[in-house]
């Protein structure tokens, strides 16, 4: 057996890149008996079914370090949230809800600003001086000027990175303008998904000359925070961290209790006033959620 790394499935073929090239796999009868799902990103050992004609079958899936569903994907360890100046304007509560997410799983996140070519007055800079406040790496970018690929390349190498943002930011025109500068020229992998046999638009792999993967998601137009009870939501916010449980009482959550360190951290300005205030306005819908689910 060989090892290798899924970078698409489609159809109930996997395909498989290993150090002596790209191998189309069925998967083992006993993982459905076992209710598990290759996924793209999955680590895999395979078997060689026919070495000329590069066929195999995936024999075990290595456990995953980390899982989404939307894309479904295994092993990410970079979520990179794109956001434009404007056209589309700022969606600042869907970011804020996919950086929880990103906190939630453990996976690291970048924020890029596209289209800044479109922002003669330079307001982009307030978003970046706000997420830096929250710890989070930032590059503005303008696929049209290529103004920041040279930076966001540093940040892709050897991670595994999936593009994740709102309908119409140019998320398209940025993977495009990265994949005709960084991709591998692996060739068998289109040539043999593109027979017409399958048609359905999966999440696929794509490998970079400087090391690593990146994967492509659908625009999302809305998202839910999901599995995070109302006081846990303060564990969220990187830039909360170094106040909780200073607060002078217990169980604070940094909304209407006196003497509150993070609260004194946003009349200093350490902390952002509109992340703050999505912040309380999260906590408010989830713990609404709770009431309603125990009452």
């Amino acid at each position: 057996m060989i090892p290798g790394q899924i970078i698409k499935g489609i159809g109930g073929f996997y395909y498989v890149k290993t150090e002596t090239g790209i191998y189309e796999c069925k998967a083992r009868g006993i993982f459905r008996k076992d209710s598990l799902t290759p996924l793209p990103g999955d680590k895999v050992s395979i078997s060689i079914i026919n070495e000329e004609n590069k066929t195999g079958s995936i024999e075990e899936i290595f456990p995953r370090e980390s899982q989404l569903i939307r894309p479904a994907v295994a092993n990410v360890n970079q979520i990179a949230i794109v956001i434009a100046v404007k056209s589309p304007q700022p969606d600042f509560t869907l970011l804020d809800k996919l950086l929880i997410s990103t906190e939630q799983k453990g996976i690291g996140a970048i924020i890029c600003i596209n289209k800044i070519d479109l922002d003669e007055k330079a307001e982009y800079t307030s978003i970046i001086q706000a997420y830096e406040k929250s710890m989070y790496k930032v590059i503005a970018l303008s696929a049209v000027t290529g103004t920041g690929f040279d930076e966001i390349e540093l940040a892709l190498r050897d991670k595994t990175t999936v593009f994740a943002g709102q309908s119409g930011v140019g998320k398209s025109s940025i993977l495009n303008k990265i994949l005709n500068s960084y991709v591998m020229k692996t060739g068998s992998v289109s040539d043999r998904i593109e027979r017409g046999r399958h048609t359905t638009r999966h999440a696929e792999l794509i490998e970079l000359k400087s090391g690593g993967f990146v994967v492509d998601t659908p625009g999302f137009s809305s998202f839910e925070i999901s599995g995070i009870e109302a006081d846990e939501l303060q564990n969220f916010y990187p830039e909360f961290r170094e106040y909780i449980g200073k607060c002078k009482f217990t169980g604070c959550v940094h909304i209407s209790e006196p003497y509150c360190e993070v609260k004194a951290a946003l009349e200093k300005r350490v902390i952002d006033n509109g992340r703050y205030r999505r912040y309380v306005e999260f906590y408010n819908i989830l713990r609404e959620k709770q009431r309603k689910k125990y009452n």
